[in-house]
């Protein structure tokens, strides 16, 4: 690896070959049938592929980057990861970059890694593979600056290969999609798949829709965003976690969308923060008015997020 690269840049370029490896992990143990599930609450649920997914992720970054703070969803294990789950390669494009002098010489100790090994793990027991993705986001200090969000199931129809890896650095960069603009004749707002209830539906309905795209995973419904697929991504309820938001946070940001709370307040991604969304998700994307959105959520819906 480039050693003189600067750190961010380094620590998002093996994460984006960090998170292609565990990918390929989520694809192995659902072809092998084992996914040994647990329920780790109402509507939250494990496998054996977020575990292992996060322990390849895990150990390929502490590998590189002792120094750095690591966050992951699920629990540290203390069970050997094998050699060839561990990688050291990064993407050399991403190590080309010119960070701006704020961001050129930072100090590990203010940088936090926050790993969701595989958001969508409901659609993912489901079959609903294309909900899946694998997300870093990389915090210096409070603020998500950089992302990278892999989908382990995305079709290649050149190469018939599976797999995509979307990142950005906000104020930088960004790479592996094509943004694009929402259309300008409905507004698509998407929104959750299955932890829906009245407070969710209120905000929605406030929103006046044209259509509802309910999909799993954070990562997933910016990547509607990203792709002109959604105007918003709005979730009223307290049960989304910071590695759910923090790299796709920062991917949008990186070209011009915003993710805050649904009081317009960013989240903090420092470790000593609480892992639990409490105020709920907005997100719109590049070009709309994140402040017309605000607006029109209903006061009873922010009194039941604070």
């Amino acid at each position: 690896m480039a050693q003189s690269a600067a750190l961010l840049t380094r620590i998002v370029a093996s994460s984006i070959c960090a998170t292609v490896q565990a990918g390929k992990i989520i694809r192995d143990v659902l072809s092998k049938g084992g996914l040994n599930i647990v329920e780790k609450g109402k509507n939250d649920l494990q496998t054996e592929a977020d575990r292992c997914a996060q322990r390849c992720i895990v150990a390929s970054l502490s590998r590189q980057f002792p120094n750095i703070t690591i966050i992951g969803e699920e629990e540290p294990s203390s069970c050997e990861v094998p050699s060839e789950w561990i990688v050291t390669e990064a993407d050399q494009d991403v190590l080309q970059l010119k960070l701006p002098n704020h961001l050129e010489d930072i100090n590990p100790k203010d940088v936090c890694i926050w790993v969701d090994p595989l958001d969508g793990t409901a659609e993912y027991t489901q079959g609903l593979v294309e909900h899946v993705t694998v997300l870093v986001g990389v915090a210096i200090g409070k603020t998500a600056i950089g992302g990278v969000i892999h989908q382990p199931y995305y079709k290649n129809n050149e190469s018939d290969a599976y797999g995509r890896t979307l990142w950005g650095i906000d104020g930088v960069g960004f790479g592996g999609f094509a943004p694009k603009p929402p259309p300008e004749e409905k507004r698509i707002i998407t929104t959750t798949r299955s932890h829906s209830d009245g407070i969710v539906q209120s905000a929605i309905k406030s929103l006046d829709p044209d259509e509802v795209a309910r999909v799993g995973g954070a990562g997933h419904k910016v990547i509607l965003l990203l792709e002109g697929k959604a105007h918003a991504y709005v979730f009223a309820s307290g049960g989304c976690k910071r590695w759910d938001t923090c790299a796709p946070e920062a991917v949008l940001h990186a070209i011009g969308g915003v993710l805050t709370d649904l009081h317009g307040e960013r989240y903090s991604y420092n470790p000593e923060t609480t892992r639990a969304n409490t105020r709920g998700v907005l997100a719109t994307a590049p070009g709309q008015s994140h402040q017309w959105y605000l607006s029109r959520i209903p006061d009873e819906v922010k009194q039941k997020l604070q």
